[in-house]
């Protein structure tokens, strides 16, 4: 059965992350996707881990292979006139354009909307940059970690003002890119279907900042409410709502309400401090959470996770057991749901990957084809899409713009 979404045809200029993972999204649920890397080069992507046996080899990372299922892969330099002419009748019959060229670059090689829309009104392009397209920001450069940092979380993993010795920490991984392409993957398709009412295309504008800051919770009001800087370490207006180690790996305590505190009691055997009057309610309980913090270190330090877990569980108090790489992998509950697939592509393997979050029942999301090797797709792109002749084709490779 065909795919959600494999009426759309799909271009994408895509580096690394933020981008490409947008464009996956649309590829996986059936979007028909040309995905555009520089000749010889690629996308950056291939140069990052991990790899099979840590041997690094552009066809073998796991970074891009996940990134780029069920897309064909084509290489052309859009910064060359000759590039940017094919790039304009790749674009002309498509739906949707995604890229995350950055803005000087964008101007350097025309990358315009008003430029694209020329030949094809109905296209919807999808800008996905640092800091958007306007204000003074607009063309500063920026990778994960900056965006991180400017997106304000990694102030929420320091330890604030009075814990000097643990500076705000940056999230392992690609965190920012993801975050932008989820958040550019519901506006393009949106923008998409507005077609469907008889609008014309238009450009989607995507903020990687602002996709940080807008997922921020509730952390902004602590300031102009209490007063106080939002940090791991942080004082809470109530608790417990902490992670704490068990004798055989972490669990997530979360008592907000009384009842749920007063079951909690009931696990740790009613001890006697806890009905102290510091602790009478889970105002107190946050205001003298140094205190209350030893006792309960030295509880949880002695239980193990899933007995505990089980237990608050049988009396409704929402405790969570944290989960690491390997037990996510091994997981009955996600094995019996298929959520991990088995991917072959010709050169790298086959390893297994995160599917998707996702069922359709009539029309669904499946890996239908691997990552695609550099430039795989030229012949079938260029030759039959386009319909260069086999001359001009070996023509543009020898000057570089395939």
């Amino acid at each position: 059965m065909a795919g959600a979404l494999s009426d759309l045809k799909v271009v994408e200029v895509g580096e690394m992350v933020s981008a490409p993972y947008c464009s996956k999204l649309l590829a996986d649920m059936g979007a028909d996707v040309i995905k555009i890397e520089r000749p010889k080069i690629g996308d950056r992507a291939r140069t990052r881990g991990p790899f099979p046996k840590d041997e690094a080899h552009p066809e073998k990372s796991g970074l891009f292979l996940y990134l780029n299922t069920n897309k064909k892969g084509i290489t052309l330099d859009i910064a060359q006139p000759e590039g940017m002419e094919l790039f304009e009748k790749l674009a002309a019959d498509a739906d949707i354009l995604v890229h995350n060229v950055a803005p000087p670059d964008m101007d350097r090689v025309g990358l315009t909307y008003d430029r694209i829309k020329r030949t094809n009104p109905n296209l919807v392009m999808t800008s996905i940059t640092p800091f958007g397209l306007s204000g003074p920001h607009r063309n500063w450069r920026a990778d994960d970690l900056t965006i991180w940092c400017a997106g304000g979380v990694c102030v929420l993993n320091g330890g604030g003002p009075e814990h000097a010795d643990l500076p705000p920490l940056r999230t392992f991984g690609q965190q920012a890119g993801y975050q932008a392409g989820i958040h550019a993957a519901v506006p393009t398709l949106a923008a998409a279907f507005a077609r469907l009412n008889g609008e014309a295309g238009q450009h989607v504008e995507v903020s990687a900042q602002e996709s940080i800051i807008a997922q921020l919770e509730m952390t902004f009001e602590y300031w102009p409410y209490m007063g106080m800087i939002a940090t791991r370490l942080g004082q809470k207006p109530i608790q417990p709502v902490e992670t704490m180690e068990c004798k055989d790996g972490y669990i997530y305590l979360c008592c907000i309400e009384e009842h749920q505190w007063r079951a909690f009691v009931e696990i740790m055997g009613n001890p006697e401090w806890a009905n102290e009057e510091i602790f009478k309610d889970r105002l107190a309980r946050g205001v003298n959470w140094d205190v209350l913090k030893v006792f309960l270190q030295e509880w949880v330090g002695q239980q193990t996770v899933l007995d505990l877990y089980r237990k608050a569980q049988a009396k409704r108090v929402p405790f969570a057991p944290v989960s690491t790489m390997g037990s996510l992998l091994s997981n009955e509950h996600l094995k019996s749901r298929g959520f991990f697939v088995d991917i072959t592509q010709p050169v790298a393997g086959t390893h297994k990957y995160p599917g998707a979050p996702l069922k359709y029942h009539r029309t669904p999301w499946e890996i239908r084809t691997p990552a695609p090797t550099l430039g795989q797709h030229n012949a079938e792109v260029f030759g039959g899409k386009l319909k260069l002749p086999q001359a001009r084709i070996d023509e543009l490779t020898r000057k570089g713009v395939i």
